[in-house]
């Protein structure tokens, strides 16, 4: 990788750590090519993203971000994913290390609070937005639904 390469990864990073809302930096070793793909799109369908990364590169790229605090995690094969939404990220990187033992999560961050991997697994555990407007929808049609049985079982009562 020459000198420029490494500029325009260095800006590339420093752009996503400045306009993600939460990182978690997780360890891969011992992935396979499948595997990788498969933590690739799940990581993808969660609304997040993944990069691997060189971890000189990507300590610079943290400097005069919220994620600043971050930059000791980096150490050895890591990748990072990253999202706007503050759980994606989170909820995507747990559900795949229970399910392969290869991958680890080191650490993360929210905003500009360093989270410890408890934190990310109770992140993890919340429900995602689609989830919370689903059920908010069916807590506000319940109420309406109920009127409309009962008036119905009235008015089946009164014709007979």
């Amino acid at each position: 990788m020459n000198r420029e390469e490494k500029t325009e990864l260095l800006n590339f990073l420093n752009e996503i750590f400045s306009n993600s809302e939460s990182v978690v930096i997780t360890e891969n070793k011992g992935l396979t090519v499948a595997e990788a793909d498969e933590l690739r799109n799940k990581i993808r369908e969660a609304g997040a993203s993944l990069r691997v990364t060189k971890n000189r590169i990507a300590r610079l790229a943290l400097k005069d971000t919220k994620f600043e605090a971050l930059a000791d995690l980096f150490k050895g094969p890591i990748a990072v994913a990253y999202a706007k939404d503050p759980i994606a990220a989170c909820k995507a990187c747990v559900e795949f290390a229970k399910q392969n033992e290869k991958l680890v999560i080191i650490g993360g961050a929210l905003s500009d609070k360093v989270l410890s991997i408890d934190e990310i697994k109770a992140l993890a555990a919340i429900p995602s937005m689609d989830e919370l407007r689903a059920k908010l929808i069916g807590l506000l049609q319940a109420p309406a639904s109920k009127v409309a049985r009962v008036l119905k079982a009235y008015s089946e009562k009164e014709a007979a």
